[in-house]
């Protein structure tokens, strides 16, 4: 009897013990995070970007991010996932393998870290939902369906997925020391550029930019940005990837630079228009949202104001330049928001991460203007290749399906143009 007992029990050791190594609390946050990430795309970023457009496109829009949400999902567990964090071998510096195709390799209990493998790659699932969905903003109004759907997927696998492993797993801006805790290069910087190119590539809306084309629902834009407000939270302070202080402190300064952002343009348009807007509040927010992102582990309270205050300022302007200036029709402000905030933010976590600088210090002991250029290289190195990627793909999709519905369909609508509904029917 002993005997079997001692077989037993040595069977039993000899299993992986991986549950050991998983905390309850942080799995908790971690799940819970990924449902607040999820919430900023369906419902948060469709109603915000669905009350921005016009009356006869607003359901083309939540098409738009549902399929998105959708599709993209599928293809980060088809390849997205193993190809952003698994092991490239010698090309591991640029992209990972195809050895955790399906999530082949992740059981029930396999940890990353202190939470479950599964957990893990569910929460980078949203991520990869978000980003490309943010780019909807963009080309709104104007782009085929079909076409929205073939560059979302190969924008995906070709474009968000070797920059996310440039950063995140283990590429060679990771190994170069680019500090970008939630997504400033990986999600804001990428989307941000998509969006300016697909812009030029595709044209202008007719009408632009002597038509005034205003929001056709601000209530429902306004709703949606209150839900990316709160979504946020598991954006940043899930990035941690534990139930910490880092989780804490990224929501803290997450918030502060919500409202910096929202007060400093508020203040901007009352300085230059004589009143402020709503449109103007909830953009500033999404810009301080935006700016803070990949600093938000890194700064405290201080830096974000900081942070926020000037993503208010800098995004502001650019919007303007970029719309009366350029005359380029990034419909929904996607470029002068996210990118120009991306690429804000990430620099300045260069000089608000150091630990010292007063009442403004961050989190870590760095010098200043070695890390700034680090920063600089990596914010550079995604715009571009960002940009020509995105520029080939475009063309792709082009010679396959057409980007851009004719001027007829434009003038009725993607509503029924693209779906044969409406998105009211009063």
């Amino acid at each position: 009897m002993n005997k079997i007992f001692l077989l037993l029990g040595g069977l039993v050791l000899s299993q992986p013990v991986y549950a050991d190594s998983i905390s309850g609390a942080d799995t908790a946050w971690i799940m819970t995070a990924t449902a607040l990430v999820l919430f900023m795309t369906i419902p948060g970023l469709s109603l915000f970007y669905a009350g921005l457009v016009r009356s006869k496109n607003v359901l083309s829009v939540l098409m738009q991010c549902f399929t998105i949400t959708c599709l993209m999902s599928l293809l980060w567990l088809v390849a997205g996932y193993s190809l952003a964090f698994g092991d490239g071998g010698s090309f591991n510096g640029f992209i990972g393998g195809l050895d955790n195709v399906l999530l082949a390799q992740i059981a029930e209990d396999t940890p990353s870290g202190t939470i479950p493998e599964s957990v893990f790659a569910l929460f980078q699932m949203t991520f990869a939902v978000i980003t490309p969905a943010l780019i909807v903003g963009g080309f709104a109004e104007r782009m085929r369906f079909s076409a929205v759907v073939i560059f979302s997927a190969a924008w995906l696998l070709l474009v968000y997925a070797p920059i996310c492993h440039w950063v995140w797993g283990g590429g060679w801006l990771s190994e170069l020391g680019v500090m970008d805790f939630a997504g400033g290069i990986v999600v804001h910087i990428t989307a941000g550029v998509a969006a300016l190119v697909a812009a030029v590539v595709l044209g202008n809306r007719r009408g632009f930019p002597n038509q005034a084309m205003p929001p056709h629902n601000m209530t429902m834009s306004i709703t949606g940005a209150g839900m990316l407000w709160v979504g946020w939270f598991g954006f940043n302070g899930g990035s941690a990837l534990a139930a910490n202080g880092d989780a804490g402190m990224a929501m803290l300064v997450t918030h502060i630079s919500a409202a910096a952002g929202a007060c400093t343009w508020m203040l901007l348009e009352r300085i230059n228009h004589g009143k402020a807007s709503a449109l103007g509040a909830v953009t500033g927010m999404v810009a301080g949202l935006g700016t803070i992102t990949p600093a938000s582990g890194f700064v405290g309270p201080g830096g974000g104001l900081i942070i926020g205050l000037s993503a208010g300022f800098v995004c502001y302007y650019a919007t303007g330049y970029i719309k009366r200036g350029l005359k380029i029709d990034d419909s929904l402000d996607v470029f002068p928001v996210h990118g120009v905030g991306g690429i804000l933010g990430t620099l300045l976590t260069a000089v608000f991460a150091s630990n010292d600088l007063g009442v403004f210090s961050g989190q870590h002991d760095i010098e200043i203007g070695a890390q700034l250029s680090t920063q600089a290289i990596g914010v550079v190195s995604a715009i571009v290749y960002t940009a020509v990627i995105t520029f080939v793909i475009l063309k792709v999709t082009e010679a396959l399906v057409g980007n851009r519905v004719d001027d007829e369909d434009e003038m009725q609508g993607l509503d029924l143009i693209s779906h044969d509904e409406r998105g009211y029917d009063l």
